[in-house]
């Protein structure tokens, strides 16, 4: 019998003027809330019941994870820890049991189970997979993590354009084969939600 393959899916309490807040500047704290929610449900709708992986919803601030009725019923959730993004995905890496780790964001509204059937391929080559977002940060990262679990977040730049080569240039420093997958758009600014929306309609 194989190892499992773990899906964290890292999200927000969806609470009003915390979440999307460089959204929020363009098109107000009430639609930005409205956007990350519908976001988060479509993402966990499309990839969290997939046989292929067991799905983990890893919820920030950790109390969060017992408000289980803003949910889908059926997915574990888990605290994020503390610390700062870099933290708390080194944590969920560490401390998972064992099986390769992928973990993606709740709010990238074009993720489906495909990426992810891809991400878990390319972990049978590869020791990190990586899904770069048109910001020059990652909308998706794994781990095969064995023989070990490498640390691959110390000393990145996040919430900016050097995040995906920050923790690519960690990952290639400790030997680790990389693998790529496609493009997709992060959703931060009302100019980005604008462009998206036009993208789609086209």
């Amino acid at each position: 019998m194989g190892l499992t393959s773990h899906l964290v899916v890292m999200a927000k309490h969806p609470a009003l003027g915390r979440v999307k807040t460089r959204l929020a500047e363009g098109v107000g704290a009430v639609e930005a809330m409205r956007f990350y929610r519908h976001a988060s449900r479509e993402v966990l709708r499309r990839v969290a019941h997939d046989p292929r992986w067991r799905t983990l919803l890893a919820l920030t601030p950790d109390a969060a994870r017992h408000d289980a009725g803003i949910w889908p019923d059926g997915i574990p959730l888990i605290a994020q820890g503390e610390g700062d993004l870099g933290h708390r995905m080194g944590r969920l890496m560490r401390d998972l049991p064992a099986g390769p780790v992928v973990i993606i964001g709740s709010d990238i509204p074009d993720i489906g189970a495909a990426h992810i059937a891809l991400a878990f391929r390319k972990l049978g080559d590869a020791d990190a997979v990586f899904g770069p977002a048109d910001d020059g940060g990652y909308w998706l990262v794994g781990l095969k993590r064995r023989p070990r679990v490498p640390e691959i977040f110390d000393n990145v730049r996040w919430s900016g354009e050097h995040a995906l080569a920050d923790t690519r240039a960690n990952a290639e420093r400790a030997g680790l084969r990389v693998a790529m997958l496609g493009v997709l758009a992060d959703i931060d600014t009302a100019e980005d939600l604008k462009r998206w929306k036009r993208e789609r309609r086209a």
